[in-house]
């Protein structure tokens, strides 16, 4: 596999000339420990992973200043697993997980809300619609503290299609923002991957969740 370094440096580079602040969180979730501690040693700060097996191993041997994110479906019975892990949670797409949340943390967890932009059968989370009436509801969680939305593009090579979807998380967020609610400020945009992280980030991203495309794959270095 190559050198995370220059990848990330240059990656950083592009993301910096389209607009300043946008996070790369690193999915480490098909990489080792070895591989996960090079990217931490080549400068990344955010590491997402997407089960709790893989989270707890990785949480307990990284070293270094590390800012923890979950990124996949947490089941609710295992909250009290990770909760004490992670500074962010990508996927708040029921309020039953809410609920746990506010029972197993010790402190305020930074929340994505997950909306179903495309409105795929096969994505989870929210619709566009049912986001302000959820937010609202969760005024009394004070663990579950909503930095922003979250979604998924479909997986495909229309770019056109890609804007959309990612402008229409925009819009949202603005829209939720502009309540001034203080549990939810609604600040950030989680959404890009390895395919489509630049035009993401073209339409407002502020953290991108980048795998392969940084970090490569154990099955990529086999072959």
């Amino acid at each position: 596999m190559k050198a995370i370094k220059p990848k990330f440096e240059e990656m950083a580079h592009t993301l910096n000339q389209i607009h300043s602040g946008i996070e790369i969180v690193a999915v480490t979730k098909q990489v080792g420990i070895d591989r996960t501690q090079e990217a931490v040693d080549a400068g990344i700060r955010h590491l997402g992973e997407n089960r709790p097996e893989g989270l707890k191993m990785k949480h307990g041997e990284i070293k270094g200043d590390v800012v923890w994110h979950y990124i996949g479906t947490l089941q609710s019975r295992k909250v009290k697993e990770v909760i004490g892990l992670i500074d962010y949670l990508h996927s708040l797409d029921r309020l039953s997980l809410a609920k746990e949340i506010q029972k197993r943390a010790d402190k305020p967890v930074n929340c994505f809300i997950q909306v179903n932009v495309s409105g795929e059968d096969s994505k989870s989370g929210f619709s566009a619609e049912e986001v302000p009436a959820f937010i609202e509801s969760l005024k009394d969680f004070d663990k579950v503290h909503v930095v922003g939305l979250m979604t998924m593009a479909p997986n495909t090579e229309d770019e056109a299609l890609l804007r959309a979807t990612f402008k229409g998380l925009k819009d949202l967020q603005l829209q939720i923002a502009a309540n001034n609610w203080e549990h939810a400020p609604c600040t950030e945009l989680s959404m890009g991957m390895s395919n489509d992280y630049l035009i993401a980030a073209e339409e407002g991203a502020t953290f991108v969740r980048v795998g392969t495309a940084l970090v490569g794959s154990e099955s990529e270095a086999e072959r």
